[in-house]
Order: C-alpha cells, then structure tokens, then sequence
C-alpha cells in the first residue's frame, strides 16, 4: 500500500463489526421479558372475563390456530417475504442512485428532490390503480408499489450522510491528490454509512407494511390476503396468528440490515 493510500485509509470511518453471544442476549433479554408478562396478562384477562374468542382470543387459542394453519401461513409469509425482498431490493438500488446523483450535481439534485417529495406525498392506494394496469397485479406490480415506498427514506437519509462528512475528512483527501471519484468512494461514502444504513432499515420495514397494503388491494395471496380473509369471517385467532407471522417477519427484515451494518468493515 502506497503512502498515499494508507493517509486516505485514516479517514475512512469503519463500523463495528460484530458482537458476542452474550451482547445479544444482553440486548434480547428485556424485549423477551416483557412479551412473556404481557402474554401472560393476556391469558389471564381472557379466562378471568370470559370474553368470547370471537372478540379476543387467548393466547392459546392464538398459538393453536397458528399451528393448524402453519402450512398456509409459512406459504403466505414466503409470498409477502419474495415481494417484500424484491420491493426493498428495487428501492434501496434505486433511492442510491438518486442519492449518488443528488449529492454530485445540483442541477439533478434541484431536479429530482421535487420529485421525491412528491413519490412520498402520493399514497399507495392512489398510485396502485395505476401501477395494476400498467403491470398487471401480480408479484412484480406488488414489489413496484413497495419499491415506491421505500425509495424515499434511503434517498434522503443518504443524501443527509453523504452530505454530512466532516469538511477534514475531505481536505484530507484532497491534501493527498485523491481523485473526486475516489474520494467519494473511500471517503464519503464509509463516513456516511449510518446514515445510509438508518435509511435502509426503515426501508426495511416499510417493505412489509407496503406489501400487506398492495396484497390487501390485490387479495391473491400473502399475509395481507389471509388478513383479509380470516378477518372477513370472523376468524380472529387465525387474524392474530397472521399478525404474529407479519410481525416477525417485519422484526426479520428490519433486523437484517442492522445485522449488516455492524458487521460491516470498511477498513
């Protein structure tokens, strides 16, 4: 490595990479705590009032209708998983890609942050009418109405990161002759990772929440298809067993990128 080289690597900002058994458990140990008190108390409201199942289910009613639908639910959680994925997959390409060239013109940041603002004003169920005749409403109409969502947050969260590395990091780089494009590269872009990444995870999350919509809109098959359905008929511990599976599988997206990001070594 030339001198040049390792006096660019110093102002690279590398992330922590990632933790030990005992960290996560640290950090798991609350959240699993108070799940059990409130599912407990749950139970407990249930058989001391004897509410009908019909209005509110116990737990064990919950966990006994996810069990005998648990080859329906695994196959509706893999429909709105594939589209959730191939939503999140398209906005996060496509918000850096705008981010990228906001952050190097101002003319196409002039240009296009008038439009993003506009792509985030617009609600899905306005532009999904649309998008269905265009596309058809199958998977891929489905993954676009997500790619709408989610291309917002990674825009602007990395447009702020990358517009936020400190002014010395920049003249560093410039004091050793780096090139704009690689300064953007092993500078800007290390130095704005969490931005990018908090961008990202929103995203992540906003995935599902625009799939369950686009699926309630379409009403073929996923999670939001089963919520519909078993809600239509007043089935309402398969409801909140589909809700259990939509919630994890929210948790599972949101946590990927965060697994991601902390293990990530920019050095």
């Amino acid at each position: 490595m030339s001198t040049s080289d390792r006096r660019l690597a110093a102002v690279e900002t590398p992330t922590v990479s990632g933790g030990t058994v005992r960290s996560v458990l640290g950090h798991a140990w609350p959240p699993v705590a108070v799940f059990v008190v409130v599912v407990g108390c749950w139970q407990w409201f249930v058989t001391a009032t004897g509410v009908p199942e019909v209005i509110l289910p116990s737990p064990v009613d919950v966990a006994t209708a996810a069990v005998a639908a648990r080859g329906t639910l695994l196959a509706a959680t893999g429909v709105t998983a594939a589209t959730a994925a191939l939503g999140l997959v398209g906005g996060v390409v496509v918000g850096l890609t705008l981010a990228f060239a906001m952050v190097g013109s101002r003319a196409a940041a002039a240009i296009l942050h008038p439009y993003l603002i506009a792509l985030r004003i617009a609600p899905l169920i306005a532009v999904a009418p649309l998008v269905f005749l265009w596309i058809g409403d199958g998977v891929l109409s489905r993954a676009a109405l997500v790619t709408t969502m989610t291309v917002f947050p990674v825009a602007i969260a990395s447009v702020d990161g990358l517009r936020s590395v400190p002014r010395e990091y920049t003249d560093l780089a410039r004091s050793v002759r780096a090139s704009p494009a690689r300064t953007f590269l092993r500078v800007r872009v290390p130095a704005a990772a969490p931005s990018v990444f908090a961008g990202v995870k929103l995203a992540a999350a906003l995935a599902v929440v625009g799939t369950v919509v686009a699926e309630f809109l379409t009403l073929q098959s996923g999670l939001g298809y089963r919520l519909f359905h078993t809600a239509e008929f007043l089935r309402t511990s398969a409801t909140f067993a589909t809700l259990g599976a939509l919630t994890l599988l929210g948790l599972g997206f949101y946590l990927v990128p965060a697994a991601v990001e902390r293990r990530l070594d920019w050095g």
